[in-house]
């Protein structure tokens, strides 16, 4: 908290974001400004909510020193950067960003909101060092709509290629280094999200679909095309990394596409071993032609953002936001990903410290919560609500209920 404290001018908000940080780590089954207000013993959720909604200091500031502490305690020559999107099924018209779009939380087409991060992973961990909230155009095209939402007047749409673009561009301009970018088709289909990391010399790989198209000497072809032209003895079984099951194993071939271009470009293709079904990915690498070994650690790698969103929606309430506009949106994930980042730090430490035995398991990010919750969180905030703010939400709830149950009456 020392390190964004520079970040408010007053004192008092400087107090309240670290009760507010400590309640996004507690295990409050619900986390919001209610919830938290009453569980930090404040008399009401005003001083949460003025922090997230009108009080003066910029998250983008702290999201630069989220990203700056994750860089400096996962530190890896070889980090690589994971690009995805998650979405939060919403209610209503007025949420910044809502529509009705396809969400992979749900599975299917809902009224959601969807953002894109940007994750930092080595060996050591992973943690989300940038966002972007996706603004469909159904927004963009209605400037009283953004305004509303406090996005301004000159908002314009951005494909979600464009919003890794802008979180990439930021990551490199501020002087750190990732040696491969991973993304899924969304990402790997956009020949310029590709040409942009060609550029800055970011290696990636990149998924695309059976169906696109791979220049080589002898023409162009699809990737499926392509696929069927490897012989069996190019197929190699590798692991992709270490899952809830243990090591995923897959057989993987790429080919060697011929460019004039600097560089060094690839097809990787992925063969599950129990359906055959196959995967394909666009690689690039500034260098000469990597090793097949490296390219399948970068396409693996691309699961920790998985990760991240089910531990950053767990364990620092990511997705639990109550808010409408876009500046409480942007101040809520950002120290969500601030919480979240403290924990994925505080688990590497640990593991360099005292690693565990053979025969156990090593910390999570899980169990490093709950420890910090029993030693630190619960002997410095007593977890009964205080009477006085209880009084007043049952108060305000009853009078919430009384006007509902009154317009209700006027429209009958």
């Amino acid at each position: 908290m020392a390190r964004i404290a520079g970040r408010f001018a007053r004192v008092e908000p400087r107090r309240r974001v670290g009760r507010l940080v400590l309640g996004l780590l507690s295990d409050l089954p619900r986390k919001n400004c209610w919830t938290i207000a009453e569980w930090a013993g404040e008399s009401t959720p005003d001083g949460m909510q003025h922090l997230l909604g009108r009080a003066k200091w910029d998250a983008d500031q702290v999201r630069d020193d989220v990203r700056a502490y994750v860089v400096e305690h996962l530190r890896d020559d070889q980090a690589v950067l994971v690009v995805d999107e998650t979405g939060d099924v919403k209610k209503g018209t007025d949420t910044v960003g809502v529509q009705r779009q396809y969400t992979g939380t749900a599975g299917r087409i809902e009224n959601a909101q969807v953002a894109a991060y940007l994750v930092y992973t080595s060996r050591r961990g992973h943690a989300a060092v940038d966002r972007e909230l996706y603004v469909p155009r159904s927004w963009t095209s209605d400037p009283d709509r953004c305004r509303a939402a406090r996005l301004g007047d000159k908002t314009e749409f951005a494909t979600k290629p464009q919003l890794a673009a802008r979180m990439v561009t930021r990551f490199l301009d501020a002087g750190h280094r990732a040696a491969w970018l991973a993304g899924d088709e969304v990402y790997g289909g956009n020949p310029t999200l590709r040409a942009a990391l060609e550029e800055r010399g970011t290696g990636y790989v990149l998924a695309v679909a059976c169906s696109h198209e791979i220049t080589t000497g002898a023409g162009k072809f699809r990737a499926d095309t392509l696929a069927r032209k490897v012989p069996k003895r190019a197929w190699q079984k590798l692991s992709a990394g270490s899952g809830a099951k243990g090591h995923r194993f897959y057989d993987w071939a790429v080919i060697d596409l011929t460019d004039p271009r600097p560089g060094s470009r690839q097809l990787l293709i992925r063969r599950n071993r129990s359906t055959g079904e196959l995967a394909y990915y666009r690689c690039y690498s500034p260098a000469a032609a990597v090793p097949l070994t490296t390219l399948v650690h970068v396409a693996g790698s691309r699961w920790r953002v998985e990760e991240f969103f089910q531990s950053g929606k767990g364990l620092a309430a990511l997705d639990q936001h109550q808010v409408r506009r876009y500046p409480s949106w942007s101040r809520w994930v950002t120290l969500a990903m601030l919480a979240h980042a403290f924990l994925a730090v505080v688990r590497a430490n640990e593991h360099d410290r005292d690693p565990a035995p053979d025969a156990l398991i090593p910390l999570t990010c899980n169990e490093i919560q709950r420890l910090f919750i029993t030693l630190v969180i619960r002997p410095a905030f007593d977890p009964v609500h205080r009477l006085g703010w209880s009084d007043w939400r049952r108060r305000h709830q009853a009078r919430s209920q009384t006007s509902h149950y009154r317009r209700q009456a006027a429209r009958t």
